[in-house]
């Protein structure tokens, strides 16, 4: 699934530099336009990683960092034309999990970004989707408050649809994923799967978005 990185950066020419790299690089860049409640529009958002410039306009990226760690451990990455060691040391100290100096070389901060989501990817087995928090070997589906208990079935289900985000998925490859997870389920118990599936992500708000293909299959929109 597309990772997405929201890039806050004052300089526009670099923040649109940001914002080209990482999409030709295959992720999901967010910008934002406006500094004046950088702390509000971070909440209203949902990303995987946030690039934090630390000279920021009305606030400073060091303390816009610290408020983030009091309600997400999302990854960050702090930006900065400044050669300063202190500041090197209070971002890491506040939480920032890597440091990068302007002007940045591209090629290494693809490099460290990669890095960083592997290191997520083996750490927890917590994907994200529209704002859902997924957590496959809890078999948990948790939205702010909300919590949905999946069976392995659904599960399965669920996260063979997840990988294959956006693209069409077979009954044949659904039925081929049960049962190499000694799951063995006929035609109609995985039409009864997907029908309980879709029910419990519409309880959570996510309506419609398991869509059936006629003749060929399923997909995750």
């Amino acid at each position: 699934m597309m990772k997405t990185v929201m890039i806050i950066e004052d300089d526009q020419l670099i923040q649109e530099e940001l914002r080209q790299l990482l999409e030709n690089a295959g992720y999901k860049a967010v910008t934002l336009n406006r500094f004046d409640h950088i702390l509000a529009d971070i909440q209203e958002c949902v990303f995987d990683m946030l690039l934090l410039d630390i000279s920021l306009p009305f606030i400073n990226g060091q303390m816009i960092l610290h408020e983030v760690r009091k309600h997400s451990d999302v990854p960050v990455i702090m930006l900065t034309s400044r050669v300063n060691e202190t500041d090197e040391v209070l971002s890491m100290s506040y939480g920032a999990d890597d440091y990068i100096t302007k002007p940045y070389n591209p090629t290494i901060l693809l490099l460290r970004i990669a890095n960083i989501f592997k290191r997520m990817e083996k750490r927890s087995d917590c994907l994200n989707y529209h704002g859902l928090k997924v957590y496959q070997g809890k078999g948990l589906l948790v939205k702010g408050s909300h919590t949905i208990e999946l069976t392995k079935n659904e599960m399965l289900i669920f996260s063979c649809l997840l990988r294959s985000y956006g693209n069409i998925v077979s009954r044949d490859e659904l039925m081929t994923e049960l049962w190499n997870n000694e799951e063995y389920v006929n035609e109609n118990a995985l039409t009864v799967n997907i029908s309980r599936l879709r029910t419990k992500l519409e309880t959570l708000g996510l309506k419609g978005v398991i869509e059936t293909k006629k003749k060929q299959g399923y997909r995750l929109s």
